[in-house]
């Protein structure tokens, strides 16, 4: 139930400004539970996105005419927004083409520190190096330390991290719950621990995790924290500056904007002693034929024609939730969560992943049937219009975890309704009937 100080969301009303969601699915109407996989977007988003294509487009940081100097003026302002949106600095905010490649921007530019590449920025007179390779130099026998929770995209970059520098990867496990062992974090942080990556909502389990405790121990143990916000910045007021994190990502298309952009917070001290990762046009100042000077960031780290309509509507996206309200946003799909998971639990032969007595949560939940396969599950609910993901969600070690290959997952977002909940449950009571599927108990 809403705060009696933050006002309450009127679905109705926003589910009106997504075009998409009148239309029909199969014959029915669309019940669209995937937004942890990528959101619908609001006719702002899409109208941001046009007239920018219609009216202003040509490239950005270059060209001595109007358009170009317009599009410029939209791209930072842009930048401005979105930053403003997760508590940053204009000059914090990296532009990426997502989440993915953020998270391995990180891994990849601690991989040049790590064999002594050092940039350079400033004039031939005034040049400084940065990139400081003895800051975040990893060597054989560091300790990168990630959680059992991870997407494969917080996961697989540090795994070939490690693999090129000797490090040794660590993982932080969780309980059946599914909530972290921070004790066990609490034993793995330490003196040799180089990086801490983990999610501040994993995509799994829908639990907020409880990252200014890890932020904590790894600020003790002199370590970077890198963290997935993809499941987290849509969903819930975020301040990163406040909450301490040094780097974190996260996901555009997660977040009513665009596909193919995503951003990349990076903390002042630590963005000016990053190395880039990829090179080329848009971050030098001067280029010889034996060396370049980098620009400082976010444009050190931006090599390349950068995504600006993208960028344009994820800045619309940005303010369309701020317009509703985080709070009003978070206290919503809360109540949606807790209908979805009190009525999963009265449903025998589901079982249910993250249901952790008194967590924090977002509005996901994913679970597995008795009897029935995900993909199985997932096309009876689509033959009933009703949009689910189904699989290992980019999370397989997870899944194992749980003795699992793969689970039914319902997310969603602030365009969901009570009745949409409704429908999804009254159709999920019929999944093993249909598959002529009997007995079982609820989870």
């Amino acid at each position: 139930m809403s705060s009696p100080t933050v006002p309450a969301l009127d679905a109705a009303t926003v589910r009106a400004d997504f075009p998409l969601l009148g239309e029909e699915v199969n014959g029915h109407r669309l019940v669209y539970l995937d937004s942890g996989a990528t959101s619908q977007k609001p006719q702002a988003v899409i109208d941001a996105e046009v007239d920018f294509l219609t009216h202003t487009n040509s490239a950005v940081h270059r060209g001595a005419h109007t358009l170009a100097a317009e599009s410029t003026v939209l791209f930072e302002d842009a930048r401005e927004a979105v930053a403003g949106f997760v508590g940053a600095e204009p000059e914090q905010l990296v532009w990426t083409s997502g989440a993915t490649a953020g998270l391995n921007l990180v891994a990849y530019s601690l991989g040049n520190a790590s064999v002594g590449r050092v940039s350079i920025h400033g004039s031939a007179a005034t040049r400084q190096p940065v990139g400081a390779s003895a800051r975040f130099a990893l060597k054989p026998g560091d300790e990168i330390v990630v959680t059992e929770a991870e997407h494969h995209a917080n996961l697989i970059p540090w795994q070939e991290l490690a693999a090129r520098t000797g490090a040794v990867l660590r993982h932080i496990p969780v309980h059946d719950d599914g909530t972290l062992d921070l004790a066990a974090a609490a034993s793995l942080i330490g003196d040799r621990t180089r990086v801490v990556a983990f999610p501040h909502v994993s995509n799994v389990l829908g639990i907020v995790n409880p990252v200014a405790e890890l932020i904590g121990l790894a600020r003790d143990a002199g370590a970077l924290t890198v963290m997935d916000a993809c499941q987290s910045a849509p969903h819930l007021p975020l301040d990163l500056p406040a909450l301490g994190v040094h780097l974190a990502v996260f996901s555009g298309h997660k977040m009513l904007g665009p596909y193919g952009i995503g951003g990349l917070y990076g903390r002042a001290d630590v963005l000016e002693d990053l190395p880039p990762f990829l090179t080329g046009g848009s971050m030098i100042t001067t280029v010889t034929l034996d060396e370049a000077d980098y620009l400082p960031p976010p444009q050190r780290f931006e090599a390349g024609t950068q995504p600006v309509s993208q960028a344009i509507g994820l800045a619309a996206a940005a303010r369309y939730l701020e317009g509703i309200g985080m709070e009003a946003a978070h206290a919503h799909e809360v109540a949606l969560e807790r209908r979805m998971g009190e009525g999963l639990r009265s449903i025998p032969g589901i079982r249910l992943l993250g249901d952790a007595t008194g967590a924090e949560r977002v509005g996901l939940w994913a679970f597995d049937v008795d009897g029935v396969h995900a993909h199985d599950a997932g096309q009876f609910l689509d033959a009933r219009g009703i949009a689910v993901r189904v699989g290992h969600h980019c999370a397989q070690p997870l899944h194992r975890r749980f003795g699992l290959t793969a689970t039914v997952r319902a997310s969603t977002s602030v365009y969901n309704t009570p009745e949409d909940v409704d429908i999804f449950l009254d159709a999920v009571s019929g999944i093993r009937s249909f598959f002529g599927v009997s007995g079982g108990t609820t989870a």
